[in-house]
């Protein structure tokens, strides 16, 4: 691993940042921090992020748009709680009774591409689909935290995770979410923020999740969060820029202006960057506020009877229909992180999502599959019908995989039918973006333990979806000149495109 660069400079009285200072300690680190670099007279960095050629050594032609660098936008798909790779993508029908399990593969729209018999939508979607069944994602813990971290950001994580394990929440200096480096590296959308992530924060405070956050980048480049809510699929809102019944746009502006004359008075005694930042963020909300144009991005309930009903009228349906809205208007990064269910967390022995340690088997079959397989394969069909797919990359990942021998001790073992946590091996699945559909690259063993042929990490997997994005640059210049590559580890795996 590369060397962290100077830890976040001391703040108010000297103290140094801890997570309670999270956002002024990390508005601070963005002050010292540039991301890439230029000689005087060069392109600008818009222009540059255009100009990324597609791996070391190729150089596009003329006037030609490479496949890698081709995506304009991502939407990235977390399957929260750890979705069993065997029971979706690398099903193992050879493998003795206590690991295979009762799924079944079916033949796709892909030759030599075969899903989980719990995916008919999908495999006709199959070729568009790159399926990775290689990626080897250890973390010292085979937990939550650890695999959220390392998938997100590409890095693995450090010694930390092991010694705090739950309390290992977000760190000022962590390493960046992919999406934030992304927001980063794009020019500011003309309306909204360049990273939305929604329906949720996974997971519920105290125990938030790292690794989707900008960190060392700044809380300028943090995604904007967006939620929605089982009960209300079609309703999504913005706690902080949200505004109450009895305030308007027009007394949100008096209000903001008088705000800005008490701001003038005391504004040489801000000694901070911190505030200038979050005064960005502010004006920011403001802008987001006033926007009518924000508002029609965010209606889902806009879309005709049967769009919504193609995704299906969940939580996680209408998210991927809201991401597909925000990327048609020109959003470069949206997540959508899986919502749980309540209803089924006794059932599955989990938070209600895909953390199955108990009766793995049914709680895919009846509920996560089926709503997986819906909205997902409406996704993916909804943008190549409309000439989108090609320049919108779609990465489906989770923090992990699960145990393939069948039995986990917490759910009563081999009776309980559950599949316990599994960071050693998972697929995750690329679509558009310049990416070569109807293909799998890798594989795992026998049993889908390790990788076997072709492995890659989540580094590669990031590394990929940086190249997609035409983002090579990934170096930040602090103010005294010192250089840092954001992602040193990895490579993106060219043969995808």
């Amino acid at each position: 691993m590369q060397p962290k660069p100077p830890s976040v400079p001391p703040i108010a009285c000297g103290h140094l940042a801890t997570r309670r200072t999270f956002l002024v300690a990390s508005t601070v680190g963005l002050a010292g921090w540039s991301f890439g670099s230029r000689p005087a007279g060069a392109a600008p960095a818009a222009e540059l992020a255009a100009r990324q050629v597609p791996a070391a050594g190729q150089v596009p032609s003329t006037g030609q748009i490479p496949a890698a660098g081709r995506a304009r936008s991502t939407i990235l798909f977390f399957l929260c709680g750890g979705a069993s790779h065997l029971d979706m993508w690398d099903l193992k029908p050879d493998a003795p009774d206590e690991y295979r399990g009762p799924f079944r593969p079916i033949a796709t729209s892909a030759p030599g591409v075969r899903l989980s018999e719990h995916l008919p939508l999908l495999a006709r979607q199959a070729h568009h689909l790159a399926l990775i069944n290689s990626v080897g994602g250890t973390v010292n813990t085979n937990d939550h935290h650890a695999g959220y971290y390392y998938n997100l950001t590409g890095h693995e994580p450090d010694t930390t995770f092991r010694t705090l394990g739950n309390n290992r929440t977000p760190m000022p200096d962590d390493w960046p979410f992919m999406g934030s480096v992304v927001a980063a590296r794009r020019p500011a959308h003309a309306y909204l923020p360049n990273a939305i992530t929604l329906p949720h924060k996974p997971s519920r405070a105290p125990y938030t999740r790292p690794g989707q956050f900008a960190a060392r980048l700044g809380v300028e480049h943090d995604p904007l969060y967006v939620f929605g809510s089982q009960e209300k699929p079609l309703e999504f809102q913005a706690p902080a820029l949200s505004l109450r019944g009895d305030v308007n746009v027009q007394r949100l502006t008096a209000r903001h202006e008088l705000r800005g004359a008490i701001d003038e008075a005391r504004r040489e005694l801000d000694r901070f960057a911190a505030v200038q930042t979050w005064s960005r963020q502010q004006e920011r909300a403001l802008s987001l506020l006033a926007s009518a144009r924000t508002t029609e991005a965010f209606e889902v309930a806009a879309e005709p009877a049967a769009v919504r009903e193609r995704y299906g009228q969940t939580a996680n349906g209408m998210s991927l229909l809201l991401a597909r809205r925000l990327v048609e208007a020109g959003v470069p990064f949206v997540t959508v992180f899986w919502l749980e269910n309540d209803q089924i967390k006794g059932k599955c022995k989990s938070a209600g999502g895909w953390d199955t340690h108990g009766n793995n088997f049914n709680c895919l079959k009846d509920h996560l599959l089926p709503e997986f397989d819906r909205g997902f394969s409406a996704l993916v069909e909804d943008l190549a019908e409309r000439g989108m797919l090609d320049q919108t990359l779609l990465l489906v990942t989770s923090e992990m995989g699960r145990k393939p021998r069948i039995g986990d001790p917490r759910s009563g073992g081999m009776s309980g039918q559950g599949r316990d946590h599994w960071t050693h091996c998972l697929t995750d699945v690329l679509a558009g973006g310049g990416i070569r559909g109807g293909q799998t690259y890798g594989a795992s063993d026998r049993l889908g333990e390790y990788p076997a042929d072709l492995p890659v990490t989540p580094a590669d997997v990031t590394r990929t979806v940086y190249q997609a994005m035409g983002i090579g640059d990934l170096t930040l210049r602090d103010a005294e000149g010192r250089v840092l590559n954001l992602l040193a580890e990895g490579r993106p795996i060219s043969a995808l495109f």
